[in-house]
């Protein structure tokens, strides 16, 4: 048998980089594409001997694609390993036809051995036999694997506190406060939890809902600060700020996937009268309408230039009242169940900033 050919479908680069290093160790040619397009184009040139799918990827959902590739008649016996950052997720992948899944974060020797079993052979044993001392030889794969996974925390940590730092930098100017945006992300992420976990695997989704407002960077500051209502000139130029925030980050990788979709439409509205593309129902992204209602409950429960907070109780009913015109009626009914939840949030925050 040749050199065992496994093609990994996920947009995070970091990870592929890592199972690169990790597989060309073990002898395994690692062919790479970050969505389902292109796959389908590094499938149809050569069939891998299995698949690692990720389940949050843009476009066209991981699971989704898996019932494809056992639909194929090309890829029906082709092993595929599932990974995902939703525990919830492994149920529904084995459903679909996968033969196993990974939680996320896993160890890169523990998807080797999935590997090793699916494709009936020992991929540790091959480097082993490459030398005399095979102890040393599992020693340095694994000292080499944590560097690798060390180097991916660290760049992830980076990442995050640019991005904090850049969110944080935007609200002083908006609200004179860094806490909403972290707020609303802790609000909608409990959401998606709740109503799309497999969502949660989209790295991209955080971003966009910490940086969902980037665009009023572009927002004069007679507009932005204006204490009353805005005439309707100023109303179209704040309404710019979903399309400036899609446009300054369009070309950052971090982005692509739901986490864009945020930043452009998350003020639309279920009935087809929001902005700026007039979206209508499940036309909006998901992470979108999920982060709307975040958005809009931590807007009526905090004060704002032009008015005063709203009580937590009434802010509830206003949601409840906006299902099926400004909400997606099913994110209204898993803001109920969450309820307790966004509450402490909301309390914890509330009591810190008091301290």
């Amino acid at each position: 048998m040749g050199k065992p050919t496994v093609l990994v479908v996920d947009d995070d680069p970091l990870l592929c980089e890592l199972l690169r290093a990790t597989f060309e160790l073990e002898g395994i040619d690692m062919r790479e594409a970050g969505h389902v397009i292109e796959a389908e184009k590094t499938i149809a040139a050569h069939l891998p001997d299995a698949i690692v799918l990720d389940v949050g990827l843009p476009g066209v959902d991981g699971l989704f694609y898996c019932e494809r590739l056992r639909e194929s008649p090309r890829t029906r016996n082709v092993p595929i390993v599932v990974i995902s950052g939703s525990r919830e997720a492994g149920v529904s992948a084995l459903t679909v036809g996968a033969q196993a899944f990974l939680a996320k974060p896993f160890d890169p020797l523990q998807l080797l051995s999935t590997l090793e079993r699916l494709l009936g052979i020992d991929p540790l044993q091959h480097v082993a036999a490459q030398s005399t001392d095979e102890p040393a030889v599992m020693s340095d794969l694994r000292r080499l694997i944590a560097i690798g996974q060390r180097q991916h925390e660290l760049l992830e940590t980076s990442y995050r506190q640019t991005v904090e730092a850049l969110a944080s930098a935007l609200e002083s100017r908006d609200f004179g406060t860094i806490a909403h945006s972290q707020r609303v992300t802790s609000y909608a992420t409990r959401l998606t939890i709740e109503l799309a976990p497999a969502l949660i695997d989209d790295t991209s989704l955080e971003w966009g809902f910490l940086l969902h407002d980037v665009g009023k960077i572009g927002v004069p500051d007679r507009i932005l600060l204006k204490r009353g209502p805005l005439d309707e000139e100023e109303r179209l130029m704040m309404e710019q700020h979903t399309k400036i925030g899609e446009s300054l980050l369009a070309h950052v990788p971090l982005l692509h996937g739901e986490g864009l979709g945020v930043v452009r439409s998350h003020h639309e509205r279920w009935d087809g009268t929001g902005y700026p593309d007039r979206l209508h129902e499940t036309e909006i992204p998901l992470g979108a309408r999920i982060f709307a209602v975040a958005d809009a409950l931590d807007a009526m429960t905090n004060d704002r230039a032009y008015r005063g907070r709203m009580s937590w109780d009434d802010a509830f009913t206003e949601l409840r009242n906006g299902a099926g015109t400004h909400f997606d009626p099913s994110v209204i009914d898993a803001l109920t169940v969450c309820e307790p939840d966004l509450f402490a949030t909301h309390s914890s925050v509330l009591a810190a900033s008091a301290s």
